[in-house]
């Protein structure tokens, strides 16, 4: 049995939620390993509804859940959510939820910081999109070496030194900003306070996963976003500041690449992104409304509508190969139903070439227009089907031509946000033979 990385194949917003909670019933662990409480997943299991950011979507099930070295946390986001998430009836306890102990912290600083930029960002394409979590800002602090880790809240002495070198590098970049000083006896009292909170739940995160791989237990890995807001292979600069593909899976939870196992990629059955940048299958009509009613095209965390668009099988195609991706779950196919004619992006006109590859120039994707390949669309329902030929005719040459198109097949299908309307092709955990 292999373990399984799962990952968005697109911006984000895929339905990895669904897909890992389905996977779970399989999986002896699961593991954030990238991201932080930006990127929300919902999870739907009959009557209840439940959304989560930090917590892995293991913890649903009462699966041995981690979150990983490579996860920027939020405490007092963290302890909230662990709140709700236990009025809903899920009890989290240190058998169910680890910490890794090197994993950075968000702080209130990283937040205003992050607010505080895009507001003064005010030439046209100057802003980002952040959410205004204070991710970007966490990430900085963790790549120049002045991060507190999770490890650090148990140390009072140790806090007191570290927020002075926080400081050092915050305090005027918050006076160009027109923010007032760091106070480091109120920032102190805060990380005291929660201290208690988040450290029983604290573990050394690679050593747990390590034991648990040579005991035979598989590791489900959990992705946040998408490929393409990927740091280094995303739109940028309309990218997170994390690496979000499969890669990372390793670095971000300590277990070390052999680990990884197979790579399956959630691929929405047309395209949507949440924010700033280019998007060369955006659609501004009727059928991008039709996408975005059906679909339910808002943000879990945010509340931001998504913009939508057609499949863009030259984006996926990239994505699987920066992911090494060995199957794809292709969710929300029933938005597509009653839809006349359906459209594929199968290549990228720019000036006078038609390139079959997103091009990392900035300036290029936005340029960047749409060859579309249309198909026959169908009028029957797809809605919670959970065999392979329950489908529509025409559906299941939709779902075969972008096989063909990305290179990869379907593992999964899914037809609606219930855990159980979905359709196994192959198990992922059967790895890839």
């Amino acid at each position: 049995m292999a373990n399984v990385a799962v990952v968005g194949a697109q911006w984000g917003d895929e339905g990895k939620g669904k897909i890992v909670d389905w996977l779970s019933n399989r999986a002896d662990m699961v593991v954030r390993f990238q991201g932080g409480h930006n990127a929300g997943h919902t999870l739907v299991v009959g009557n209840q509804v439940y959304k989560l950011a930090l917590l892995p979507s293991g913890v649903v099930q009462g699966k041995p859940s981690v979150i990983g070295n490579g996860v920027v946390i939020d405490p007092w986001h963290l302890v909230r959510e662990i709140d709700t998430i236990q009025a809903q009836g899920v009890q989290i306890t240190p058998d169910v939820l680890m910490i890794a102990e090197n994993a950075c912290l968000i702080l209130p600083i990283h937040p205003a910081l992050d607010v505080a930029r895009e507001a003064a960002a005010s030439a046209p394409g100057a802003r980002i999109g952040t959410t205004g979590r204070g991710i970007g800002p966490a990430y900085e602090d963790k790549v120049g070496r002045r991060a507190i880790r999770v490890c650090d809240l148990a140390d009072a002495d140790d806090l007191k030194t570290k927020i002075e070198r926080l400081r050092a590098h915050h305090d005027p970049l918050r006076a160009g900003l027109g923010l007032d000083p760091i106070e480091p006896e109120a920032l102190l009292a805060q990380l005291l306070e929660i201290a208690p909170k988040i450290l029983p739940f604290v573990q050394p995160a690679w050593r747990v996963l390590d034991q648990a791989t040579r005991e035979g237990r598989r590791v489900l890995f959990e992705g946040a976003q998408g490929a393409f807001l990927d740091v280094d292979h995303g739109t940028y600069p309309y990218v997170t500041s994390s690496n979000t593909v499969a890669g990372q899976a390793a670095a971000g939870s300590g277990l070390g690449p052999r680990g990884v196992g197979y790579v399956l990629g959630i691929v929405k059955a047309y395209t949507t992104r949440v924010g700033e940048g280019p998007f060369a299958c955006e659609l501004h009509d009727e059928i991008g409304e039709h996408l975005a009613t059906v679909g339910r095209e808002v943000g879990v965390n945010t509340g931001r509508a998504r913009r939508c668009g057609w499949f863009d099988a030259v984006l996926v195609r990239q994505s699987v190969a920066i992911n090494g991706i060995d199957g794809i779950a292709l969710t929300k196919l029933d938005v597509l139903d009653g839809l006349k004619t359906l459209k594929l992006c199968v290549g990228y006109r720019i000036g006078d070439q038609v390139l079959d590859y997103l091009p990392s120039s900035l300036k290029a994707q936005a340029a960047a227009e749409p060859v579309f390949e249309e198909m026959e669309g169908w009028s029957e329902s797809t809605a919670g089907a959970r065999s392979f030929k329950d489908l529509p005719a025409n559906a299941v040459k939709y779902v075969r031509r972008i096989e063909e198109l990305i290179d990869a097949p379907v593992a999964l299908l899914s037809t609606s946000p219930q855990r159980d309307d979905t359709i196994l092709m192959r198990d992922p955990f059967q790895g890839r033979g």
